[in-house]
């Protein structure tokens, strides 16, 4: 059995590392940097780096901000948040990044997904969804919609349909973000995760509700997860990522250890 891993999240807005809850109210807390570098020596498996104003402010990413972070850490990096070509996602993996992760350009052009994934490999194509829970209906049989530009904008779209489909064009993993849970710290959305999770075969990253250990033990057992972003829970010091890995390990979740 794989290694579960747990991947700290930096939203970063104006350049700042940012956290809010349901995609509102965002507080500045840190220099992503800093963060970087700090979460790479605390044991994190993996990194994920949000601009998570780009989309709607219709800008690129904060490149420089990006190559400082890669020059800082050396474990797996994922990067998000206004790329909508190729020639962005070239431009991130040359600053140092190892994956590029596409939201609300791949629901807008589902074919950056398959042009990202023949020029790079599928492995470093990860498609992030942000979902919120809605009432089933013909066009959302799941009762999960996808929402697009950092929770702004409904779709209408089906979110177990789109995981489909992202995996079809080409995404080598899947980043799930509930809204609803989103900052809460409260516990993941284990049903939707499950449900994306049992039907994909691709790697599935949750996103969205951590707020202690046990938290993450059910999301990766109960909601089958591969891997568990967190971002409050460590962002305020609550707790480390050896002690998440450490909890979890005694419970019989198999993780990396590093000490």
């Amino acid at each position: 059995m794989l290694s579960k891993r747990i991947i700290p999240c930096l939203d970063v807005r104006e350049g700042k590392t940012t956290k809010g809850i349901k995609f509102e109210n965002n507080v500045d807390i840190g220099d992503p940097v800093e963060m970087a570098k700090f979460y790479y020596e605390a044991g994190a498996d993996e990194l994920v780096f949000y601009d998570i104003t780009a989309s709607h402010e219709k800008r690129g990413i904060m490149i420089e901000v990006v190559r400082r972070v890669a020059e800082t850490i050396f474990i797996p990096f994922s990067v998000g948040g206004g790329i909508r070509t190729k020639e962005d996602m070239r431009e991130v993996l040359l600053a140092g990044a190892e994956k590029i992760s596409v939201n609300s350009a791949a629901v807008k052009n589902p074919e950056i997904i398959s042009e990202g994934a023949k020029a790079f490999g599928s492995q470093c194509v990860v498609l992030g969804m942000d979902v919120k829970a809605v009432d089933k209906s013909e066009k959302i049989p799941s009762g999960y919609e996808i929402v697009i530009n950092g929770g702004r904008t409904y779709m209408g779209m089906d979110a177990l349909a789109w995981a489909k489909r992202g995996q079809e064009l080409g995404a080598g993993e899947i980043c799930l973000n509930s809204i609803d849970a989103d900052g809460t710290r409260e516990g993941y959305e284990l049903t939707l995760t499950e449900l994306i999770s049992e039907n994909v075969d691709i790697p599935v990253i949750a996103s969205g509700g951590a707020g202690k250990p046990e938290h993450l033990a059910d999301v990766l057992t109960q909601g089958k997860a591969d891997a568990a972003l967190i971002a409050s829970m460590t962002h305020y010091g609550h707790y480390t990522v050896a002690e998440i890995k450490s909890f979890l390990d005694s419970s019989g979740i198999k993780v990396r250890m590093r000490w």
